[in-house]
């Protein structure tokens, strides 16, 4: 397979129109949403009218017709300024209407994604529980089929969940036990669970350390029923649905971490450049170049990682291990590179107003979202065949 990562002309122009959108509209307007912990609505619907949501989809069902490529550039753009935009992007792709795209009946694509493509309507993937963490296959919501209403009841707590509770949320995905396998081990099924359903309860955000302009909160289902139609996919699939989804969303995160990764060689470059002490720039110190030149050369080879990968999920390849390798080195790197843009902007990157500021915050769960580090390199070592 050829490793010529250079974009087509459509894929450029898509990646330079989502830089200056991301530098005019989100960049002014974004440190006000974080610092206030609020979710930026207005961006959103702006995204939205962008076609940004349905980038990955078919035009039969409202998106651009454009690929994952195209959803990792507009996520890498987006990151270099901020991450809370980018997340909200990326987990309503990739988590909230991809799941329904590839393994949806042709009713449920017709229902949800029109109005997920569009972005006047959010979707979140619950999957993550308090006491599971990692260990998914630990799930213990449980959903069982009232045969006499055909409808399942849910019960259970998932955590973590992004986009879930936002004006403009539409469903969440549950994974939930749905029987038991002869050997004892759990049928893990996915169930669309629609916004406003009785029982579902959804909590209050999240205080985070960072990601403060997106939306992040528990929630819980107390004989929450829904249509037995609402099964996405088969029965007892649940499990390796999911996998799948993670695969290709660890694509999208490790463009995201590049994303933060390359802000803040942007961010570190300006001041470097702007900042005197002793009578000349800083960026004229052989320290303040090293730390940039090795920066520089972090994001640049997380571009090439996510690339790849992308390229080989585009071309119906194998991709597990280099969405692995991809996700595992762009997240470490972006937390490298944001302590390195922190310590040359010295005392003005503890500020808040500085975008490293929120760069530094932003990365850490980089290395924890969509499988740890550790996870990672589970994977990579199962796919050495370890």
């Amino acid at each position: 397979m050829s490793l010529d990562h250079r974009l087509s002309p459509e894929h450029e122009a898509l990646r330079r129109t989502v830089q200056e959108f991301a530098h005019d509209v989100v960049a002014p307007k974004i440190g006000d949403f974080y610092e206030r912990h609020e979710f930026p609505y207005e961006i959103v619907r702006e995204m939205g009218r962008m076609g940004l949501f349905g980038l990955p989809f078919p035009e039969e069902y409202g998106g651009m017709g454009g690929d994952y490529l195209a959803l990792g550039l507009a996520l890498e753009e987006l990151a270099r300024v901020d991450s809370s935009v980018a997340i909200t992007l990326e987990a309503g792709v990739s988590l909230g209407a991809m799941p329904i795209f590839r393994f949806g009946t042709e009713e449920q694509r017709q229902e949800w994604l029109p109005k997920l493509c569009s972005g006047q309507m959010l979707g979140a993937f619950g999957l993550t529980e308090p006491e599971c963490g990692s260990d998914a296959g630990g799930t213990r919501t449980t959903a069982r089929l009232d045969e006499a209403t055909d409808e399942w009841v849910i019960n259970g707590t998932k955590c973590f969940i992004t986009n879930s509770g936002t004006d403009i949320t539409g469903l969440v995905t549950v994974t939930a036990v749905t029987g038991r396998e002869e050997d004892g081990k759990p049928r893990i099924s996915s169930i669309i669970v629609p916004s406003g359903t009785p029982g579902f309860t959804v909590a209050a955000p999240y205080s985070k350390v960072g990601w403060n302009a997106s939306d992040t909160r528990e929630l819980s289902f107390s004989d929450v029923r829904v249509p037995a139609a609402n099964l996405l996919g088969e029965e007892g699939r649940g499990y390796a649905q999911f996998l799948r989804i993670l695969d290709e969303g660890r694509i999208a995160i490790s463009a995201l971490a590049t994303g933060l990764a390359q802000g803040c060689v942007d961010e570190s470059v300006s001041y470097a450049k702007a900042r005197e002490a002793f009578g000349k720039p800083i960026g004229a110190n052989q320290a303040i170049q090293f730390k940039l030149a090795d920066m520089e050369m972090r994001a640049h080879t997380a571009r090439i990682a996510w690339r790849d990968a992308a390229s080989r999920l585009l071309h119906g390849e194998p991709f597990k291990k280099e969405a692995a390798l991809a996700k595992l080195y762009s997240s470490e790197i972006a937390v490298t590179n944001a302590r390195e843009a922190t310590q040359i902007h010295g005392g003005y990157g503890f500020m808040n107003e500085y975008p490293v500021a929120r760069m530094w915050r932003d990365s850490k769960i980089l290395e924890i979202g969509e499988g740890t580090s550790e996870v990672q390199r589970m994977l990579i070592a199962r796919e050495l065949g370890l």
